[in-house]
């Protein structure tokens, strides 16, 4: 899929200054669109409250194995979700793991929807002792806490395929329109991310960043991952900068018609293109992630079909059969990918231009363009320090290919402040 030609990094003129100044900007606008400690709390109370209900009804006690997390909490990608209803309401996915003997239960044409209506009946005696919304879908049910926090459950049944990369976790997923189960491997996808976001990547210059480059027969609840591990990391920062540019530039759905690029297949993307270049050396961070933003367009195939469409694939390698570009299939998706990438690089270029010496102001203006007023409230609140308490400040130090070490005080600059 990656193509020669793109092996050696393009070199671009980029100083030390602008790098260290674009990835402050990417943290603060990063972190201020993550939960608060407070409601972090909340997702975890959540999650392990609904979770332990489900382990106890009566329908599904002894089919559970186990309750854990899936999608961005659990990989530390997790942001503000575009929402004019619940403005500070955060999302949670949760799996309900099932053990094989459920398709006695749940086989059949019509098993899928069975086990999807099933799971409805039961959260909503819960939901209505609490006082929650529900909403049931095709495959999964979704509660709506009074904070706006939103969980997504879904049920999954195992089936382990030892042939494939985290096959211990493999699953079928039911969808209830197709009358069917699919391959699904929620743990698996969690687990190849991490494996990418675990590769040193190889840099030429010293440099220092506020982020942690590295961080692992009765039913089980799954302990959420720590916070601060995963969402410091180099690529759980990348994806979620991708993801709030992505919410900005589609803005919410209208009339159900959302041509924005999923959440899993941006993030897959962005994995991809991360293990594949983060290994060659580069100049700094700033010159391996616009690496990766040029080589994401390359890390899916295209089948050109007799009709002169394209059919785009993007194998989910933990579940034969899943393709994560499925949603990706009509020349409508597929145009506003290829706008949403031209704009994403447009605003990195700019960031880079603002940074480098045109001044606050129209670096605000471009942030509030690329990720929103909240981002640009971010920035400008870094111009304006405010005194902190003599309290011992978390050093950061790290080491480079070029054997060189730094330390430095986290969260000490300005980008254009005294």
């Amino acid at each position: 899929m990656l193509r020669e030609s793109h092996l050696v990094p393009q070199k671009r003129p980029l100083s030390q200054r602008s790098s260290s100044k674009f990835f402050y900007l990417v943290d603060a606008v990063a972190k201020h669109h993550e939960p608060t400690k407070t409601q972090l709390g909340a997702l975890e109370s959540s999650y392990g409250a609904t979770g332990e209900y489900l382990m106890a009804c009566d329908e599904f006690r002894d089919l559970v194995m186990t309750v854990h997390a899936q999608g961005s909490r659990e990989i530390g990608t997790i942001i503000r979700p575009l929402h004019h209803l619940r403005p500070d309401g955060f999302d949670i996915d949760l799996v309900v793991r099932l053990r094989r003997a459920a398709l006695q239960k749940y086989g059949g044409d019509q098993g899928p929807g069975r086990l999807i209506n099933d799971l409805f009946i039961v959260l909503k005696r819960y939901a209505d002792r609490h006082g929650l919304a529900i909403t049931k879908w095709e495959r999964c049910v979704t509660l709506e806490y009074t904070d706006g926090m939103c969980a997504d459950i879904t049920p999954i049944i195992e089936e382990p395929l030892f042939s494939t990369p985290y096959g211990d976790t493999h699953a079928r997923v039911p969808d209830r329109a197709l009358r069917l189960y699919e391959p699904s491997n929620p743990m698996g996808l969690a687990n190849s991310f991490n494996k990418a976001a675990r590769i040193s990547p190889v840099f030429t210059h010293s440099f220092a960043l506020d982020s942690a480059m590295e961080s692992v027969q009765r039913a089980e609840l799954v302990p959420l991952p720590d916070a601060d591990e995963v969402l410091d990391r180099l690529l759980s920062r990348l994806v979620q900068i991708l993801k709030l540019h992505r919410n900005v530039a589609f803005g919410a759905p209208v009339a159900g018609k959302d041509f924005a690029p999923k959440s899993v297949f941006i993030t897959s993307l962005a994995a991809a293109a991360y293990a594949l270049r983060a290994p060659i050396p580069h100049d700094d961070p700033l010159d391996l992630l616009l690496d990766i933003v040029d080589t994401m367009p390359l890390c899916f195939e295209r089948q050109l079909l007799a009709s002169g469409a394209e059919f785009w694939s993007m194998p989910n390698l933990t579940a034969p059969g899943d393709n994560l570009a499925s949603g990706m299939n009509t020349l409508r998706h597929q145009a506003a990918f290829a706008n949403w990438h031209k704009r994403l690089t447009g605003h990195l270029q700019q960031l880079l231009q603002c940074i480098e010496g045109r001044g606050l102001d129209p670096l605000l203006r471009v942030v509030d363009d690329a990720f929103g007023a909240r981002a640009a409230q971010a920035v400008r609140e870094l111009e304006e320090p405010r005194p902190v308490p003599n309290v011992a400040r978390k050093i950061v130090v790290a080491s480079t290919a070029a054997a060189t070490t730094v330390s430095m005080p986290a969260r000490s600059h300005t980008f254009f402040g005294q």
